[in-house]
This record gives structure tokens, sequence and C-alpha cells, in this order.
């Protein structure tokens, strides 16, 4: 990636975090989230999941074709509730080489690739390739800032959350 992007994402990141400090609520929260994730990520797509009691529920997205916004998962069936669970990130070079992914709900879309960052114990932040490959080095290490940010406000009591090592 050409410095001149990989600056322009830290930035993004900047401006975000201030964006999220300011945020008066989850519903905030997410729009900010939908709005500038994607760009940190440097991906296709981009989701934003609440969890719901034993579900998580895809509440936005910005991604390059439509994804799973407005659509509800059994957390222990579906990698954002997986993450949220353990609290670590979840990357995912090839979906089609993870028993974990649930590939009937990725066949009709363009995810060849994804991580998923937990936001504390209450959300995740989804990030989607569509092409597999290993996982950006500056989306692992951008991406838990930016969900140790909205921890705060979906989830202000839980633990930090680490990248993946």
């Amino acid at each position: 990636m050409p410095q001149r992007g990989l600056l322009n994402r830290r930035v993004r990141l900047a401006h975000t975090l201030g964006l999220l400090s300011a945020a008066s609520d989850a519903t905030d929260a997410v729009a900010i989230l939908r709005d500038h994730a994607r760009v940190i990520a440097a991906s296709d797509g981009v989701t934003v999941v609440r969890r719901e009691g034993d579900e998580v529920a895809y509440v936005a997205e910005d991604a390059i074709s439509p994804l799973w916004t407005g659509q509800r998962f059994p957390m222990a069936r579906c990698i954002s509730g997986l993450a949220i669970m353990a609290g670590k990130p979840i990357l995912i070079p090839d979906i089609r080489n993870d028993s974990r992914v649930p590939m009937n709900a990725y066949l009709a879309t363009f995810v060849q690739s994804m991580a998923m960052f937990p936001i504390g114990r209450a959300a995740a932040i989804g990030a989607y390739w569509k092409h597999a490959g290993p996982i950006d080095p500056v989306t692992v290490e951008l991406m838990p800032e930016l969900a140790a940010a909205a921890r705060e406000i979906f989830d202000p009591s839980a633990p930090e959350v680490r990248a993946a090592g």
C-alpha cells in the first residue's frame, strides 16, 4: 500500500476516534463506525454488529454489495458472535478454509476473507475483502483501536481487547 494511503487510514482513525468521543449514544456510534471503518480497514465492506441476548444483529454496513444488515444470527454460529464471546479479533484469510465460517451465509456475498473485531462483549466491527489472502497488518493494528474507542459507548465495563498475534 502506498505511504499516502497508510497515512490517510491513520488520519481517518484519529478523526473517527474524536467523533466517537463526542458521540451521544450507541446509535451515533453505529453511524460513525459505518461511515469510517471501511477506510480505516482498507476493506471492501464493513458491518457493525450488536449483541442481543443469544443472537447478534447486523445493524449497519458499508460495502460494495449488500451483506446482512437487518439480519440476526445465533452467537455461537456466527463469526461476529464468536469474536464477541472470545473477546479477541478473529482473522480469516480465506473463508473457504475455516470451519467456523457458516458458508451458507456467505455464498451470495463477495466475501472471500474477513476480520472481526469485538467491541467489548456487546458488539463487533467486521471487515470483509473480495479476495482471499492475509489480513493487512495495518488493519490488525488500527481496527482494535477503533473497537476500543467504541467500547466506551457500547460496553464501558468490558476489558480492553488486544489485536490477534
